[in-house]
């Protein structure tokens, strides 16, 4: 069983990018690209990172395709900074006669491959099979435990509904804190400031223990000043510096600092995280093109809508302007 109190220590002031996978338009990864990606950012001062997320298109990829990827971040990045890996299934209700079988048999064979190849902790997706569902409360509850029972530290994911989450009660929030293996929550809104908040005064009153990991690309450095303990965010596969600067300056108290970075970062969401928001995967591949870190036919996400001419020319004049390029 690994150490969920020392896992815990690690998520204090932290930074994981949720990175993407390089794909060529025939739908393979370009291992050569993804070399140069995991070198670039093993490089930059991340915490550590997060894959087979919904950045890394986890649940799309093939066993195969997971192990390799996880492989290769952890012979960048070393054994010394930790790997959290996304786990689940997009089984859905009605695609098979034992669909919810189906459902947890995906996502357990996830979870274990994460903890067979050595992960540090598995960020759990949200069980959306039992959205609506007679009982939902106590199948989410169920499914945390029985990912938990792994032994291997949990950080939950509160992802909002359009974007193929399922909302958390209270009552339910309560439920999974008290789990001995959750040592966190990823928070993923977006534009629900009010969810955020009465999450963020759950954990300060109830849970000190259970961190809280901001998601909120949008509002990063808002999220951070509410009180995140760290941050696992798409916005960090690319141009990590500034958003870790930023971290570091609110929790050594330079406001000043951390105000004028806030307001870097936030133009560069700004120009990534709009809608389509699930092209936000390939804008950040694009920003790795223009930064010379992968070519760019590495720079397709074959399950998403693609990025447009005005989308890149919005992107590369305002990486300019931050002088990002």
């Amino acid at each position: 069983m690994r150490d969920v109190d020392v896992f815990r220590e690690r998520l204090r002031q932290s930074f994981f990018p949720a990175v993407p996978v390089p794909f060529r338009q025939d739908g393979t990864i370009d291992r050569l690209a993804q070399e140069s990606y995991s070198r670039y950012l093993a490089g930059q001062p991340v915490t550590g990172v997060a894959v087979w997320a919904h950045t890394g298109r986890g649940l799309f990829l093939t066993s195969e395709q997971r192990e390799y990827v996880y492989w290769s971040w952890r012979e960048a990045i070393g054994n010394d900074r930790p790997i959290i890996c996304g786990v689940g299934s997009r089984v859905s209700p009605g695609t098979a006669a034992d669909a919810e079988k189906l459902f947890l048999q995906q996502a357990m064979e996830m979870a274990e491959q994460a903890r067979n190849l050595g992960a540090d902790a598995l960020l759990v997706y949200p069980p959306t099979f039992y959205r609506g569902t007679i009982g939902q409360e106590e199948k989410i509850i169920a499914y945390h435990r029985m990912i938990a029972g792994l032994g291997v530290p949990v950080i939950l994911f509160y992802l909002y509904e359009a974007a193929g989450g399922i909302t958390y009660s209270p009552a339910v929030l309560q439920e999974l804190f008290a789990l001995p293996q959750v040592a966190g929550i990823k928070m993923a809104t977006l534009d629900s400031v009010m969810t955020y908040q009465d999450v963020a005064n759950l954990i300060r009153r109830d849970y000190p223990a259970v961190k809280l990991i901001t998601g909120e690309d949008r509002m990063l450095g808002y999220t951070i000043a509410l009180g995140a303990d760290g941050a696992l965010v798409g916005l960090g596969a690319a141009c990590p510096g500034p958003q870790v600067a930023m971290l570091k300056a609110f929790g050594e108290e330079r406001y000043e600092e951390f105000v004028r970075l806030m307001l870097q970062v936030d133009r560069l969401a700004e120009c990534t995280f709009v809608h389509p928001m699930e092209g936000y995967i390939q804008r950040m591949l694009y920003i790795l093109t223009l930064q010379g870190v992968i070519p760019a036919g590495a720079a397709y996400d074959p399950f998403g809508p693609g990025i447009t001419e005005a989308e890149r020319s919005h992107i590369r004049e305002t990486l300019q302007d931050l002088n990002l390029l």
